[in-house]
């Protein structure tokens, strides 16, 4: 671990040094910048090759799990060191907060309500239709169309589970999470190692590009360790296996942990926190660490783990970074690391995400491209539907992008700072089956307001002031009507008239 450290940072001086002199051509416009799309790559026919693009995308990591952010007491060196060399967006958040909803949101830049994807994809949600259909047009169809290789490694959770059920330690005879993806709903991605969902990370299972739906293979590894493993074997490319040397290439590397259960992972990585108990680590106190509920046993008993995970998966994107470097490609790709949702585990007296909670929502958004993006953070209120977009007007697509996607793009903001500012993202729950009913609100840089309504149930107000109180300990919706009122009028219905929400209604 130190030794990929160590020449991880030796490289990244380099690299700082040039998105310094970038920096200067940034402000004044990128060189052979096409100004009618405001993008940072060359203006189309300059004869240039357009950026690759890599996405490592862990599950359930929430924003706060950032060493250089200096919340959450979690060791991170790589993203430490990552974050001086790029955007980091500290305000990202997943409009909403649990697995497949944000992945379409992701892949499609729209929300659920359009997309489809309500909620996440098993057999209890198999009737609604709550799947990234074949139809979709994706950011990754958008990369096919330009003679992209597209790679997908890990995670997918995008497919309803079909009878009957593939045998998995996730799926019984009764429900079903996991299900293979064939290959007419892979959405362009050529190499594909991937799996539905499945949790058992020291045996992780994959379908690759021509296994059958009944024949999965297991691999006896740690999950991000193997998948870091294959993804290394993509930048290398040896004999050309992988992929055309001559195109340039999107991979996505969608590892589960930190995602549960959190007690399996290497041993190795609960040396960062030797001698901490849950008293050191449990910093924040909005959790109830002393007490005797299942969430108070559940903060106390593995956020160590949840920790050590996130130092693991770390040295695993670690790895995937030196294997850029090494091949030559990291001046001219796109390196973006987020997740797909946070984590509360215990806060809150929540189990873990779906909530309006700033640890749920929040996820970390760090972008790297070097000389093109001057590193910095910035507190941009960005979207999960605004990244398919903005991604593909960085990369020179912006002509592209499809008239469907609802997200906007913010690339004159990534490269200059410049560009016109969101005062609020969405927030949204949706139960089965109930596309009307549910959970929405609004997150700004001072307020998170949620309101519930549900079948039979009176109307339930949430609002918090996220500079007075950080750990939302204090619902002041009541005495502050004044607050919601111009919050609902001047954000949350906008939203949801601009998303065709049936909520507003």
């Amino acid at each position: 671990m130190a030794k990929r450290e160590t020449s991880y940072r030796g490289r990244f001086v380099t690299r700082v040094l040039l998105a310094a002199i970038g920096m200067g051509a940034l402000l004044g416009g990128c060189a052979g910048e096409d100004p009618q799309s405001g993008s940072g790559v060359p203006a189309p026919g300059s004869g240039s090759r357009p950026p690759n693009l890599m996405i490592v995308m862990p599950d359930q990591w929430r924003g706060q799990g950032l060493g250089f952010m200096n919340e959450d007491p979690v060791v991170t060196p790589t993203l430490d060191t990552l974050a001086t060399e790029g955007l980091v967006l500290t305000h990202a958040v997943v409009n909403y907060p649990v697995c497949s909803p944000a992945r379409g949101m992701l892949m499609t830049g729209q929300y659920p309500h359009s997309n489809g994807v309500l909620g996440n994809a098993n057999s209890g949600t198999t009737q609604f239709g709550y799947e990234l259909t074949e139809s979709h047009r994706t950011w990754s169809d958008v990369l096919a169309d330009q003679g992209y290789s597209l790679g997908y490694i890990g995670k997918w959770h995008l497919d309803s589970p079909h009878e009957p059920y593939v045998e998995s330690s996730n799926n019984t005879s009764e429900f079903a999470w996991n299900e293979w993806t064939p290959p007419e709903r892979r959405h362009g991605f050529d190499f594909w190692y991937a799996y539905g969902t499945y949790d058992q990370h020291m045996r992780p299972m994959y379908w690759e590009n021509d296994t059958p739906r009944e024949e999965a293979f297991y691999v006896d590894q740690w999950g991000p360790e193997h998948e870091a493993d294959m993804a290394i074997r993509y930048l290398r490319n040896e004999e050309n296996e992988y992929r055309d040397p001559e195109q340039p290439f999107a991979l996505v590397v969608a590892m589960n942990p930190p995602h549960m259960p959190y007690d399996q992972l290497p041993p190795k990585y609960l040396e960062a926190y030797a001698g901490k108990t849950y008293r050191d680590l449990l910093v924040r106190p909005n959790v109830d660490f002393e007490g005797d509920s299942r969430m108070s046993q559940l903060a106390r008993n593995h956020t160590k783990n949840y920790f050590a995970m996130m130092t693991g998966v770390d040295e695993q994107f670690g790895r995937i970074l030196v294997a850029l470097d090494e091949q030559g490609l990291s001046d001219n790709t796109i390196v973006i690391f987020t997740s797909d949702h946070g984590n509360c585990i215990g806060t809150h007296g929540q189990v873990s995400k779906n909530n309006h909670y700033e640890e749920s929502m929040r996820v970390p958004f760090l972008l790297r491209w070097p000389g093109k993006i001057p590193p910095r953070q910035d507190d941009l209120l960005i979207s999960t539907p605004d990244v398919f977009p903005t991604v593909l007007d960085l990369m020179g697509f912006a002509d592209a992008i499809p008239e469907a996607v609802e997200g906007t793009s913010r690339a004159s903001l990534f490269l200059r700072g410049e560009g016109e500012r969101p005062t609020s993202q969405l927030y949204i729950w949706v139960p089965p089956g109930e596309p009307s009913w549910g959970r929405r609100g609004v997150r700004t840089h001072r307020y998170t307001l949620m309101i519930s309504k549900m079948p039979g149930e009176p109307t339930e107000t949430v609002l918090h002031d996220n500079l007075e109180d950080p750990y939302q300990l204090k619902n002041i919706a009541g005495e502050n009507p004044d607050i919601v009122a111009r919050l609902v009028e001047e954000e949350l219905d906008p939203w949801l008239e601009r998303t065709g929400d049936p909520w507003l209604e």
